[in-house]
């Protein structure tokens, strides 16, 4: 039995291409998922893999729809072997019923993880260079400069913590990090 999943990542993309692929290959059952690939806890991804038997094929559209990680990846596959089952990407013509298909598996995988880090390094270089030109990312500070020192004196004049996270409409605990800080 051919059996598909088609996953997206968020509400706002539609899955309707890869439905429409997986029900054209045949596939008599299709699992559906809103979630990331990074994650591992995907609800319907492990009733998939708890369904399937020995001879059923999975078939996803695009390999990176069944994992973003190689190491989860080949976890994922390694399942899938137990039950003697076969796995099949329409995008990447991959098929793990044949000896090169297994092979040509376990290349794209590999590529897709490097790409994953290449982009990862890329992300980190630049955020490092704007650190350098004075920029830091991140949430804008709820408190000015002013506020700050203000709150600092009013606390070692008596104020409790409390009494200024309500007085300048923050949570305590950002009091007690901005005293913590200057102290």
């Amino acid at each position: 039995m051919l059996i598909g999943y088609a996953r997206v990542s968020t509400q706002i993309q539609d899955n309707t291409i890869q439905i429409e692929a997986l029900k054209n290959m045949g596939c008599e059952m299709i699992f559906e998922e809103i979630i990331s690939g990074g994650r591992w806890d995907r609800p319907k991804l492990q009733e998939l893999l708890n369904y399937i038997r020995k001879g059923d094929t999975i078939v996803v559209w695009k390999l990176d729809r069944l994992s973003r990680s190689l190491k989860d990846l080949l976890f994922i596959m390694e399942q899938i072997e137990r039950k003697k089952a076969g796995f099949r990407s329409l995008t990447e013509s991959i098929d793990t019923t044949t000896s090169a298909g297994k092979m040509m598996m376990q290349m794209v995988g590999v590529f897709a993880e490097f790409e994953r880090n290449i982009l990862k390094e890329r992300t980190q270089r630049g955020l490092e260079y704007a650190r350098k030109q004075g920029r830091v990312g991140g949430r804008r500070p709820k408190l000015k400069p002013i506020q700050m020192q203000e709150i600092i004196q009013l606390h070692a004049a008596g104020k409790s913590a409390p009494e200024l996270s309500q007085l300048f409409n923050v949570h305590q605990a950002t009091i007690y990090r901005l005293i913590k800080k200057k102290t």
